[in-house]
Parts: structure tokens; sequence; C-alpha cells
């Protein structure tokens, strides 16, 4: 081989050499590299699954860097201060009070401390809400019972809001606008504090009741609602006639409630009842009379007649138009006397008298009993005397009741404490006036009621009272000129 042939083999031995030993001392670098990375995570990791990362509250307290032992100790010694603050208001403070948390919490905390857990430490914030085993019963019911009371008390001197709501004025819908108040929305507020309820101090972000929008669904229905009302009709049944009622004419104003719920002003449907009661009842009026001549009298109303209740009857008809019914029929009606009820609301006929009643003259001095039209029965009478004013009262009144056999107790000109016993008794006054056979009667003339009259009674002769009796009928009309 020759010299060049073995300086170049030795130089590739030496090259050879060098680079083993380079190559031994990186791979030791290498290694020990590793070696402190995995030291380095090793501490990272144990560090991390010790202690809570660096920005990490519970309950707003903080905790970042302790381990779930100091977490405890720290929570353990913290103090509530009891305050609640609206935005930078503060609306609420009571005494302060410490936290409830003690030993049996450490498991709770180290399960946060895991929750928490990230390989490499982070700046992220969290706030844990945790609650004492022991519970808080200050915190949780009395305070808050308490902050609630405040509230709804601050709420008194605030504003409410205007809730947008369609109505019927003057017969025209109007939806009111809406308009904001500052009164607080306590449920949510509460709601938020229950979020906070073991931080030291609360802060609560203001929150207000809330109106109801112009576009709200309820503010549609409502409105909804109204078109249909203002377009019913009632057909309103007062004895034989029938009265077109229109909700259009008669009802002009109107809200609704909270549960949809008609409030109906009354004025203009009453005023409608008011008018049909005057053109229609008869009680206290003077009825055309045709007596038993063929002459047409006027006889003033007593007892005898009906009238509508008409706040009874404008509530039926309110309620008809609330309740879409098509028809109502009258149905409170009163008068006065033995009876409430109204007596010859049935009767259309003969001016509301019919054709069963009881007529009597006094001028002539006799009665006449009609049924259906017929004459059943006459007979000379004597009425109440004259000469004193004890005269038997004109109008037209009613049979109350009939008794026989009956005892009259009154008292009379000559006669102030009478007691008499008769057989056949039908009153027609509250006053004590009515038809009776009067036994004890020897004059029976025409004239004899000028100076001998009764106390106000119709005497009719015994041999005829019976049958007088038996043809009165209770509640039948009886007319006295």
């Amino acid at each position: 081989m020759s010299s060049a042939t073995n300086k170049l083999a030795e130089e590739i031995d030496r090259n050879l050499v060098q680079s083993s030993k380079w190559f031994k001392n990186w791979k030791m670098i290498v290694i020990g590299a590793v070696l402190l990375i995995g030291i380095l995570l090793a501490g990272i990791y144990y560090v991390q699954d010790t202690r809570f990362n660096a920005n990490i509250k519970i309950n707003n307290i903080k905790v970042g860097g302790l381990t779930a032992n100091q977490a405890l100790t720290k929570l353990e010694s913290s103090v509530l201060k009891n305050e609640v603050f609206i935005g930078q208001e503060r609306v609420f403070d009571e005494k302060d009070t410490k936290t409830k948390f003690t030993k049996t919490d450490l498991s709770s905390i180290k399960h946060l401390l895991r929750n928490q857990w990230t390989f490499f430490p982070t700046t992220h914030m969290k706030n844990y809400l945790l609650t004492p085993s022991e519970g808080d019963q200050y915190r949780s019911q009395t305070m808050k019972k308490l902050l609630e009371e405040k509230l709804v008390f601050l709420n008194k001197s605030l504003t409410p809001p205007r809730d947008a709501e369609a109505s019927l004025v003057n017969g025209q819908i109007i939806i009111s606008k809406s308009i904001k108040g500052n009164q607080y929305d306590v449920a949510q507020l509460i709601n938020d504090y229950q979020k906070q309820l073991y931080d030291s101090k609360i802060y609560l972000k203001a929150k207000y009741i809330q109106p109801i929008k112009e576009d709200n669904p309820k503010v549609i229905k409502e409105e909804k609602l109204l078109q249909d009302l203002v377009q019913r009709n009632v057909d309103y049944t007062v004895q034989n006639k029938v009265y077109s009622l229109k909700a259009s004419n008669l009802i002009k104003y109107v809200t609704l409630s909270k549960n949809m719920e008609f409030i109906i002003d009354p004025v203009d449907i009453k005023n409608e009842i008011t008018e049909i009661n005057s053109f229609q009842s008869t009680l206290n009026k003077n009825f055309l009379f045709k007596t038993r001549t063929g002459s047409v009298i006027s006889v003033k109303g007593q007892s005898f007649g009906w009238a509508i209740d008409i706040g009874k009857e404008t509530d039926r008809i309110k309620a008809a138009f609330v309740k879409g019914d098509k028809s109502v029929l009258a149905d409170n009606i009163y008068g006065v006397g033995w009876t409430t009820n109204g007596t010859g609301y049935h009767l259309t006929t003969n001016n509301g008298i019919g054709d069963t009643y009881a007529e009597v003259s006094i001028e002539e001095q006799r009665i006449w009993i009609y049924k259906n039209g017929k004459l059943q029965v006459t007979s000379p009478v004597v009425t109440g005397r004259h000469d004193v004013h004890e005269d038997t009262p004109t109008g037209v009144w009613y049979i109350m009741y009939k008794q026989s056999p009956s005892i009259l107790v009154g008292s009379e000109v000559g006669n102030p404490h009478y007691s008499v016993k008769v057989s056949f008794w039908a009153p027609f006054t509250n006053s004590g006036c009515g038809f009776h056979d009067a036994s004890w009667r020897k004059n029976w003339a025409v004239t004899a009621y000028l100076t001998q009259g009764s106390g106000g009674c119709v005497n009719t002769p015994p041999n005829i009272m019976k049958s007088v009796y038996d043809n009165l009928t209770q509640y039948e009309p009886v007319v006295i000129y």
C-alpha cells in the first residue's frame, strides 16, 4: 500500500474516533435534558394536582395557589359582610356572620380542586359556588326573606311600569302605549341573589319590571276580544215585547282584567233598561180601566203592578253580552205589598189588569167579580165611613191572601180596639182593608157608608160573601174607584 493511502486510512480512523466521542457526549446531553424536562413536568403536575390555579375563587373568596386544606382554612375564617348592592347602591346591610364551612367540606373542596385542574398553570378566572355541608339557614332563608321584603318596600316609592293594553273608549278600540317604570323585578333579583348566596358582599345587576309592549300577544288578544264583544247582540224579552240590544250601542267603555275578563261600564245598559222599565212597567202608574158601564177611567196603581229590578237586570244583560248569549228573558221583577215579586207581569190585556179582577164602585156601593172576562157575582156592599175619613182607599190593589174563618183585629173611630170573628176574609191592603162578611151590620143602604160605613173594609152581606170569596183569587187585581 502506498504512503498516501496509509495516511488517508489513518485520517479516517481519527475522524471516526472523534465522531464516536461527540455522539456519546450528545447522547448524555439529550438524556439529561429529558430527565430535566421530566422532573419539571412532574413538579408542575404535582403543583397542579395539589393547588388551585392562580385566579380560582370559591364563593368569590380567592383560593389561587392554595391546597385544599389551605383553602378550607381560608373559607372557615372568612367573614360574610351580608351586604347587598344593586349596581353601586347598597340596599341591604345586616350584621356580619361567619361562613358555615367545616372539616366535613374538605372532600367537596378536593372535588373542586380536581375539576379545576389543568396540566399547565393557567390564569383563567373561575368562581365556584359551594354550599357548606351544614348549610346556612340565615343566608338561604332569613336574609333572603328580609331582602325580598326590603325590595318590596322600596318598590312602594318607585314608579311601576304601565303595560300597553287594549280598551274600549267611547265605543272605539284604543291600544295604549307602554311606559317604563323603575320598580325592581323582585323575583329576578332574588334569583340572582341565590346564585351568590355565599358571597361576602352580594352585587346584583339592577333589573326592573318590564311593561307589556304594544305588539305583545296578550295585547293582540285583548284587541280581538273587544272586537268580538262590540259585534254581539242580545234579544231582551219583557212580557210579550222583544228589545234588540246591540253591544255597539250600549257598551262604550271596557277594559280587561289580568285574567282577560271584561270590565264593562254598565251605564248605557242601565239607561236602556231604565227606559224599557219606564215604558212598560205598571208599578205606581195610573191604569186605564173600563168600568162595567163601559166608561174608561184612570185609576192610580197602588199595590198592584210590577217593575223591573234595573240593577239586577243590568247585570244580567251585561253578563249575556260577556258570555255571548243571544237572548234573555226578564227575570228580576218586583212589586210591593204582601208579595214583593210583582203582580200582573203576565197580564197584557185590559191595559195590564187582565180579565180576572174585582171591581168596586164606592159611588154605587157595589162590587163585580169577573173571571176571564165574565161576570161571576155582583153584590151591594158597604165601604169605609166617609164622614170621618175612613174611606176605603181607591186605586188598583190585589188580593193578598184568603182566610176562612178569621179574626179581625184593629181600630176605627168609636171603636179603638176591636176584635171580631168573620167567616171569610180576603185583604187587599197591608193596612188591613179587605173583603169580609159583616153579620153584625144592619144598615146595607147605598148611603150607609156616608155616616155608618166600615173602618175601611168592604163589608159584604153574609149570604153572598161565600160566593164572593170563592170567586176571588190570590194576587188578582182589585179596582176601587
